[in-house]
């Protein structure tokens, strides 16, 4: 359905549909004439209100989900409040230093992520998902340690100073003498590479019989590239947080739509791909309900917003998956916030 312009409403049809929302989107409850009528200041009597919001029905912005209950919005009056009649409100600094605290420039990156979404997720009481940037570490030093006889330490340090371990199997005869070998070989020839730059250096040195490694030396090396090209491939490319704070006490009725999310909460690829759909913009995207076909069953919306790489270029998405019932004015800026200090973070 095409949203009514908000032109198209007079000013007592905004006002009763403004109060009808804000009451709806602070308690979840459907809203009645009389209490709109306590509520404003709008000269208008319960009957007036009523015939104005049968009109606001009939146009398909708010909805009566039983025939003596009050009126809510629909996911249409709910785009068309977001978009035209909303008054955001910027994060407290309280809120500002929620969410910073946990980033720092150490340390892996996701864990910087992870922290920045379980804050946000805290802060705005819906499910925290964020997108990890691909990244390719520049190599700067590989290492061996032996555990035993059949497994070796595998040990990489990039040049940003991280520095990561991998349990190796070993091929049989391998000795210390060997495994320094093979990681200073590595770290020769390797050192100022992404991973994957180091597989195909390895890869031409093996095919053209360049390299002066034999047996279970360049066996080693093969085995190191090899674990370390698979964890980068098999990084989570999506972290979520906060699962928990959709089950709030105003979930008892509505357990049914709650179960449904929790579940599509799980199917991380298919949330990664509707992510993905705001890579491509500059501005925070909102899908309310059925806009967004992952999530039309339970009737949840998603806001989400890009993050920058320290060349400027998007990298990553930040973002809040929670009930239609959103107090939207308040979790929109912030989602905005999150995304701007994660790409202070990662210049």
């Amino acid at each position: 359905m095409a949203v009514t312009p908000i032109t198209e409403l007079n000013e007592r049809a905004r006002d009763v549909f403004r109060l009808v929302v804000e009451s709806y989107l602070g308690t979840g409850l459907p809203v009645g004439s009389r209490t709109i009528s306590r509520m404003a200041s709008l000269s208008l009597s319960p009957a007036s209100i009523r015939n104005v919001m049968q009109d606001l029905e009939e146009l398909g912005l708010l909805a009566a989900p039983h025939t003596s209950a009050g009126r809510m919005p629909t996911e249409t009056g709910l785009r068309l409040f977001v978009d035209g009649m909303m008054q955001a409100a910027e994060p407290s600094p309280e809120e500002r230093r929620a969410i910073e605290a946990g980033l720092t420039e150490s340390g892996p990156i996701e864990e910087a992520l992870s922290a920045a979404t379980a804050a946000l997720s805290g802060l705005s009481a819906c499910a925290g998902v964020v997108m990890v940037p691909k990244r390719e570490p520049v190599l700067r030093q590989f290492g061996f340690v032996s555990l035993n006889d059949r497994q070796a330490l595998a040990v990489l340090v990039g040049h940003d100073g991280s520095v990561e371990n991998r349990i190796l199997d070993l091929p049989e005869g391998v000795t210390p003498s060997l495994l320094a070998e093979a990681a200073n070989f590595m770290s020769a020839r390797f050192a100022g590479l992404t991973l994957n730059q180091a597989g195909e250096a390895l890869r031409q040195e093996l095919e053209n019989e360049r390299t002066a490694l034999q047996g279970l030396a360049r066996e080693l090396v093969e085995r190191g590239v090899a674990i370390w090209s698979q964890d980068a491939d098999e990084r989570p490319v999506l972290i979520v947080r906060g699962q928990s704070h959709l089950l709030d006490d105003g979930t008892a009725a509505d357990l049914e739509r709650v179960r449904q999310l929790l579940e599509q909460l799980e199917g991380k690829r298919e949330i990664f791909g509707l992510l993905q759909g705001a890579l491509a913009g500059n501005a925070t995207k909102i899908f309310i309900g059925s806009e967004n076909k992952l999530f039309s069953l339970s009737g949840s919306s998603v806001i989400a917003a890009p993050y920058r790489g320290g060349d400027g270029r998007v990298v990553g998405v930040v973002g809040v998956i929670g009930p239609t019932r959103l107090n939207y004015a308040r979790v929109i800026p912030m989602v905005d916030f999150t995304a701007q200090t994660l790409s202070r973070l990662m210049r």
